[in-house]
């Protein structure tokens, strides 16, 4: 399903998971999953579709943003997060 790097959720994984990243939660949700049930302002949020991986930002308002397109791996995808959110502790 387009990981990359070694860098992927656990196969097994059945629910949404999360990590910190300068202060920031990036949390990857799993298909089917829905942003509000799971998430926050302020997070950063991974949502699969199909091969593809979105990425998704929720501001203090509680209004959500992504990107135009798609990454074709979860790995690039966590990396866009990941420098999102070294951009935002700045």
């Amino acid at each position: 399903m387009g990981y990359d790097e070694g860098i992927a959720p656990p196969p097994d994984r059945t629910m949404s998971s999360f990590i910190h990243h300068r202060n920031t939660r990036i949390v990857t949700l799993d298909d089917g999953e829905i942003i509000a049930d799971h998430c926050m302002p302020g997070d950063i949020v991974i949502v699969p579709d199909g091969d593809h991986w979105w990425t998704h930002f929720i501001d203090e308002a509680g209004e959500i943003d992504c990107y135009d397109a798609p990454f074709d791996s979860y790995g690039k995808a966590l990396g866009a997060a990941k420098s999102a959110a070294e951009f935002a502790a700045e």
